[in-house]
């Protein structure tokens, strides 16, 4: 705990007061330069006895039958049962101004109950965006995430042997339509909607292109206009804006894990004048059943006599501790770490400094 508390005083001090100038590529994204989703339903064979069971994934049997048809084999009542493929989904992203020829990323999921992909190999699959149209086909060796190893009567697993990737796994076949070269007008999305932040944009684009070019639309929202910057294309005008230094703002906000205990504040989390006691009542209930067996030979049977042992401690509690007004990040900590609390004890003190009014700052728990 106190190592904890020592990395969260040594936070608050090496964070700056001020936040430090950003790229304007890592603040905002630029209106229609965007990925598109793509998923495909497919047939990874090649599995070593870890495919689909076609009696509880008939799905798999059609799809395997469709595909031997389109290749000139005809198996229209044949009755088969290979344990060596398994029905997949396939999805991957398209990146932005992706084209004809390019290869992309593909991930790969069984849906049956196949238990491993290792070593299997994906048959050419389809990829359909959102419209229903055909961008992508994918094919390939998988690359699984997991291994998995079973006998006659146990078996292990490590990681998730039923879903992988394949790198460069597929070929773009159709290019997303889009005249980006024939806007006049861009936007600017902020990924942390802010009016300061969507301010101080609009100020430096046109300090570097010249008034008139940016304008603050809301606190998400900053349109350029490329007519007036004078650039040659919208891609030169991006590509003179991207590194642009920006000093974006940021809200007070205090980021809590529950699970791993976890705590993050930022160096402008204030705390107003407030009192703080922590105690608590720990109750401790053990089973220990001994089970009572008769001698040899003897007549009888076996008993199981429980045994029950119980306890209540209660805690003195660190006494009462009192927080000034306008307290910085520091000095809450330093008082969190004269009461000696644990991380979990804090968190429940961060969520009743926050319900009492006191904690200014937006207070995330996971």
């Amino acid at each position: 705990m106190r190592v904890w508390l020592w990395l969260l005083t040594f936070l608050s001090v090496a964070l700056p007061a001020m936040a430090e100038p950003i790229r304007l590529k890592d603040l905002v994204e630029f209106d229609g330069v965007r990925g598109n989703d793509l998923v495909g339903y497919g047939l990874v064979v090649g599995l070593n006895g870890t495919g689909d069971g076609l009696r509880n994934a008939p799905f798999t049997e059609e799809i395997m039958a469709n595909l031997l048809e389109r290749l000139g084999a005809n198996v229209a009542g044949e009755s088969f049962r290979p344990r060596n493929v398994a029905a997949v989904f396939v999805t991957a992203a398209l990146p932005p101004f992706a084209r004809a020829g390019g290869r992309i990323d593909v991930a790969v999921s069984a849906i049956g109950d196949a238990t491993s992909l290792q070593g299997g190999t994906l048959v050419m699959t389809p990829l359909n965006g959102a419209d229903g149209q055909i961008y992508a086909v994918a094919q390939g060796s998988i690359l699984a995430g997991g291994i998995s190893a079973e006998g006659e009567g146990a078996r292990v697993v490590q990681g998730v042997p039923t879903a992988g990737v394949i790198p460069s796994g597929a070929r773009v076949e159709r290019e997303v339509e889009f005249d980006f070269a024939g806007l006049t007008t861009l936007r600017l999305a902020l990924k942390t909607p802010d009016f300061t932040t969507a301010a101080r944009i609009e100020t430096a684009v046109n300090a570097e292109l010249g008034r008139g070019v940016a304008r603050m639309l809301d606190a998400g929202t900053v349109a350029l206009n490329v007519t007036a910057s004078g650039a040659r294309s919208p891609a030169h005008m991006l590509a003179a804006l991207e590194s642009l230094p920006v000093e974006p703002e940021r809200r007070a906000r205090v980021v809590v894990d529950q699970r791993s205990g976890t705590i993050v504040m930022g160096s402008d989390v204030r705390i107003s004048r407030v009192a703080v006691a922590q105690g608590g009542l720990t109750l401790r209930i053990e089973e220990n059943p001994l089970v009572v067996q008769p001698n040899p030979f003897a007549q009888g049977e076996t008993m199981v006599v429980p045994r029950t042992q119980a306890s209540i401690d209660q805690n003195p509690g660190t006494g009462l501790a009192e927080v000034t007004g306008g307290t910085t990040l520091s000095e809450v900590v330093a008082g969190l770490n004269a009461l000696g609390v644990a991380p979990n004890d804090m968190i429940d003190i961060l969520k009743a400094i926050n319900a009492a009014g006191a904690l200014h700052a937006e207070l995330v728990v996971n």
